[in-house]
């Protein structure tokens, strides 16, 4: 498959419908609209809203009617909903979407870091990544990573979404210095405690910091982008919003790594978490561009229970 011809049907056509989508969740996010769909027992994969499966709608319709050649691509969203039959069902290339990243804190409206994703895959790594937070700054922030750059910065609805992204700073340099952060979720119950433990390690002379999702204002992606958060330590990431990170650790030459055996994840082994009704990696995994806080991270977490649900 032409994957440049690809990348460049997606930098086309997402941008304009990704804005588009952030003020239908900015609108919707005035209103009561959490609805029941997903009982895993944690509140933040089980947060559901119907800005959720509106914006996974509009942009599956968006790539849908856009350039053809977007329909020889398997869909990923992490809703249900999207007329997702029209798109390819084995192709080695997938576009992953997740409406709002961050759903519990857009839905009980604790915080500005939910986002928007979408990414296109293949078997083994992330070739195109956007993301916008649309509360990130006064018009929003964005995100976007292709196989030899990474921009971040706000938006500026006086101009095209393609404009914007044109205009922003290359930011695909490794970050000296390297912020302390490093984002922790998954571990249920224990969120809190195992960035306690994070908070105890030394990389180069300087402690990291863990910070669990309640603890980091903002989204990872644009923290990542510029440097302030190193990076994650995440037990069993979800496949829509967690690859954006392994992507702009692999761009600017780290990596994200299943901590039980320091080798590089894919996509080939992939667990349903039927309770959360979403595509996982299993296990922990640790993701820097900084290979030494990698190997920190997986020195610390690889004795930890990779079992998601002890129950």
């Amino acid at each position: 498959m032409d994957v440049p011809k690809i990348i460049a049907a997606l930098q086309t056509c997402l941008p304009p419908i990704v804005r588009w989508s952030g003020a239908v969740a900015r609108r919707l996010r005035q209103f009561n609209i959490a609805v029941d769909g997903k009982s895993s027992g944690n509140a933040n994969t089980d947060a559901l809203t119907l800005a959720d499966l509106s914006v996974q709608e509009l942009i599956v319709a968006a790539l849908r009617d856009a350039d053809p050649i977007l329909r020889t691509c398997r869909v990923e969203g992490e809703e249900t909903t999207g007329d997702m039959a029209r798109f390819s069902s084995d192709s080695r290339l997938a576009i992953a979407i997740d409406p709002i990243d961050g759903t519990k804190q857009y839905r009980d409206k604790t915080g500005n870091g939910y986002s928007i994703i979408v990414h296109l895959h293949d078997e083994t790594t992330p070739h195109y990544s956007l993301v916008f937070a649309p509360e990130m700054g006064p018009d929003g922030t964005w995100v976007e990573v292709t196989p030899n750059r990474i921009v971040c910065g706000p938006d500026d609805p006086s101009r095209t979404a393609r404009e914007v992204l044109n205009s922003l700073p290359d930011l695909t340099a490794r970050r000296n210095p390297l912020g302390q952060g490093i984002y922790l979720i998954g571990f249920q119950k224990r969120d809190t405690q195992r960035a306690r433990e994070v908070d105890r390690l030394t990389v180069s002379g300087q402690f990291l910091q863990g910070r669990t999702s309640d603890e980091m204002q903002g989204s990872i992606y644009p923290l990542m982008c510029t440097g302030e958060y190193a990076g994650s330590l995440i037990h069993s990431p979800n496949i829509y919003d967690f690859p954006v990170s392994m992507h702009i650790a692999r761009v600017r030459g780290g990596d994200a790594v299943w901590v039980h055996n320091e080798q590089p994840i894919d996509y080939r082994d992939l667990w349903m978490d039927t309770r959360a009704g979403m595509l996982r990696y299993p296990g922990i995994v640790a993701c820097s561009e900084n290979m030494d806080i990698v190997k920190e991270l997986c020195r610390l977490s690889k004795n930890w229970n990779p079992v998601r649900y002890e129950d």
